[in-house]
């Protein structure tokens, strides 16, 4: 098994003298670039994340032998929690955890991270059995650091292989009032970050400035001060409000 060690972040607590007073900046951004990782290749297996040769994200195991879980399909790796690793240019993928083809890389994702940033990691488009391969991209998660309590910050990823460029649009549930986040967005590409009222909200993505609602998610309340990212995956042609892969809108916090 590959180790973290070279790319994760180590926080070390230095020995002094017990009369000695240290004083520590706990709300400064910690050193290095920070990576998110997601599974939205539609029909792909589950997958550690990998960042050149080194695994990212692992699920653990009480046995001493690596598990064969992994990260499936819709899910986020380490939980959807940011990992640190250090600044510079990486191939991002995906391995197969599966006892077939397992450590099979299905994926190569490149990037450029840089320090006191943050980002995310896609894997999407329709996974190709024979192959074994499937598409991916990297979004910068660029949201201010300082918090605004007033209002929480929102975002729309397209992460759906065969959709057109879509909007997402918040309706208050309380006004009916709508406020679209962000511009047309194609797929492998993100908006900016959008603030919001407080409130709950219902949202739905459209095809156009004036066009009808595409696909759905019903009250969803945004916390303030917190940060999120709505990603559309799955299958445009799906129309099954039940399958696994139909067109589903992601709400995962960034922060």
């Amino acid at each position: 098994m590959r180790k973290l060690a070279l790319l994760l972040g180590i926080v070390a607590l230095a020995a002094c003298d017990k009369n000695a007073t240290q004083i520590d900046d706990i709300t400064a951004p910690l050193a290095g670039a920070r990576v998110k990782f997601f599974n939205f290749g539609i029909n792909a297996p589950s997958v550690n994340f990998f960042a050149n040769d080194t695994k990212i994200t692992a699920i653990s195991s009480t046995t001493g032998v690596e598990s064969n879980v992994g990260v499936g399909y819709g899910a986020a790796g380490a939980g959807g929690f940011y990992t640190q690793i250090k600044p510079g240019q990486y191939n991002f993928g995906g391995r197969i955890t599966t006892v077939i083809d397992n450590g099979v890389a299905v994926a190569t994702i490149p990037g450029t991270v840089a320090d006191g940033k943050a980002y995310s990691v896609y894997l999407s488009g329709f996974y190709d059995a024979t192959a074994k391969k499937v598409e991916g991209f990297v979004v910068e998660d660029n949201f201010a650091l300082e918090p605004d309590y007033t209002q929480a910050l929102v975002r729309f990823v397209n992460a759906s292989p065969n959709s057109v460029p879509m909007q997402l649009v918040a309706r208050n549930t309380t006004t009916m009032e709508e406020k679209a986040l962000g511009a047309l967005t194609a797929y492998k590409a993100g908006g900016a970050f959008v603030g919001l009222p407080l409130g709950g909200y219902d949202l739905f993505i459209r095809s156009s400035a004036t066009g009808p609602a595409v696909v759905t998610r019903t009250a969803v309340a945004f916390s303030p001060g917190r940060v999120y990212t709505i990603t559309l995956r799955g299958d445009m042609t799906v129309t099954s409000t039940t399958a696994t892969n139909r067109p589903f809108l992601d709400n995962t916090a960034n922060r």
